[in-house]
């Protein structure tokens, strides 16, 4: 047996077709995705443009165009500066914690429209701003529709899709978090150039509109099988329901693991208690180490604050945000890639794919930094356009890796009875270290100037060893049976066999 465990691609699968059903709730639910990558995307953004930073960031915009005593490294390093960007993650949170009980209770659909609604005020909040204040409050709300979205999207997805498409369609919200990105980079670019200076209020605002498709759209959605029965709906109606999403008569294998897995649960009275258990020891070290290791990639440093980053190399304010462009439609097209690939080839090979591609990366950008870029001067412009193409490569990794299989796996490897308690662990653990390397970064950088990338490297290097060593392959496997690839894991079953 290898590291990986078994491809239980021979398990017995239910039967199910991709129905025209589930692609609109799913598009709908992705919403929350957009929306997602939306924020990541105009944070970075807006946070480079000069009529941003004049308004409600003067010291840092001073510092930057009049000191020129400050390190290169330096110019960006304000705590108040990153306070905006990490504000959203840490209400995120925080948020995530009541999510995971409210979804529980009472639905992914109630959790998706809550959080569309939180989603609404903050961009109308956001786009309306005339103080810091109105301007942080806006991204806390903001954070609290993502803690409610990113709880219950991906459970969403995961239990709508057929479960011989679950990776593509869990990917599917990684793809959209991508486009979400791309489009807030699009326009980032665009509202730089009208010259009122206000261009930044439509970059923010614009986040309402998907906002509101998913709130809209989260009135019409039908809520998932799994929860349906989680909340002691009629089975006979839920049957109905299961029918019409998986487009065949005959559900009745499915339905009644659903009900098993259902009644499990419901003996279950502290999930959170229950998940510390040996014989969930597995998931739970996954619950926490996959979203820890995806934010330790470093695509903080591309996502949040890549304008930044590029100005910080002395590329001018909108070459520094078309270059945002790129990289956004490089992970989107890459994501996408990775749905068609990640039932095909398996989660692990992916992970370990892009791990080594993302390493070599942080190491050739670190290394041009290290010896380009000095306290005082730029990057020459050779060395600027490689440093480009590497991140590129870097972003291309992470989008058909780290990317959608940081949500994906999590997504499917609990069984239901711990199902919203591990997702609510693995989001409250991607917020946590989101929005605390969102506040270091820019002292990060200050500090540790070209080590930084030497820094993320190492941990990729970590990283791509765990999953080789340790994550076992879940394609093809429903979700009421993921128990059984723990049990077949060569590390792994001897905790969960004498946890049972």
């Amino acid at each position: 047996m290898g590291a990986g465990g078994m491809d239980m691609t021979s398990t017995s699968r239910y039967g199910g077709k991709i129905t025209t059903f589930v692609v609109l709730s799913c598009i709908t639910a992705g919403m929350g995705g957009v929306i997602f990558g939306y924020d990541i995307g105009v944070s970075g953004g807006v946070t480079s443009m000069d009529s941003f930073l004049k308004k409600f960031f003067p010291e840092v915009y001073r510092r930057m165009l009049e000191d020129k005593d400050i390190s290169n490294y330096c110019k960006f390093d304000s705590q108040l500066l990153t306070a905006f960007t990490s504000s959203l993650y840490i209400a995120g949170l925080i948020s995530t914690i009541f999510a995971s009980r409210f979804t529980e209770s009472f639905g992914r659909r109630r959790s998706m429209l809550f959080g569309g609604a939180a989603f609404v005020a903050g961009a109308a909040l956001g786009g309306a701003a005339v103080n810091l204040f109105m301007v942080i409050f806006a991204r806390v709300l903001l954070g609290v529709g993502l803690g409610f979205a990113n709880q219950s999207v991906p459970l969403y997805l995961s239990e709508m899709a057929p479960s011989k498409y679950r990776g593509a369609f869990s990917n599917g919200f990684q793809f959209l978090v991508g486009v979400g990105v791309l489009i807030a980079n699009f326009i980032n670019y665009g509202a730089e150039k009208i010259r009122g200076g206000w261009g930044w209020r439509i970059s923010i605002a614009i986040a309402g509109v998907p906002a509101s498709l998913l709130t809209l759209g989260a009135l019409f959605l039908p809520e998932t099988p799994n929860s349906l029965i989680q909340q002691g709906k009629d089975p006979q109606k839920v049957a109905v329901l299961l029918t019409k999403i998986r487009g065949i008569e005959n559900v009745d294998q499915e339905l009644e693991d659903i009900i098993r897995a259902s009644d499990a649960s419901k003996a279950v009275k502290h999930p959170f208690k229950k998940i510390l258990e040996r014989r969930y020891r597995p998931q739970l070290v996954m619950a926490l180490l996959i979203p820890f290791f995806t934010q330790v990639t470093g695509i903080n440093v591309i996502a949040l604050y890549n304008p930044i980053l590029l100005r910080t190399i002395g590329m001018a304010e909108s070459s520094s945000l078309l270059s945002s462009v790129m990289t956004g439609a490089i992970s989107t097209v890459s994501t996408f890639i990775s749905m068609i690939l990640v039932d095909r080839f398996g989660r692990r090979v992916l992970f370990l794919a892009g791990g080594v591609q993302m390493f070599i990366s942080q190491v050739v950008v670190g290394t041009i930094v290290a010896t380009q870029l000095h306290d005082e001067g730029s990057v020459s412009k050779g060395y600027a356009y490689l440093m480009i193409v590497f991140i590129c490569i870097y972003v291309a990794g992470f989008g058909w890796s780290w990317g959608p299989l940081g949500w994906l796996v999590p997504s499917e490897i609990f069984p239901l009875e711990i199902r919203s308690a591990g997702q609510s662990i693995n989001v409250v653990v991607n917020f946590l270290f989101t929005s605390v390397f969102a506040q270091a970064f820019l002292a990060m950088l200050c500090h540790m100037k070209s080590g930084l990338f030497f820094f993320y490297a190492s941990w990729l290097a970590v990283m791509t060893a765990f999953v080789y060593l340790f994550l076992p392959e879940t394609k093809n496997v429903p979700i009421e049976k993921i128990d059984l690839v723990w049990k077949e894991h060569w590390f792994w079953k001897r905790i969960v066999d004498n946890g049972a």
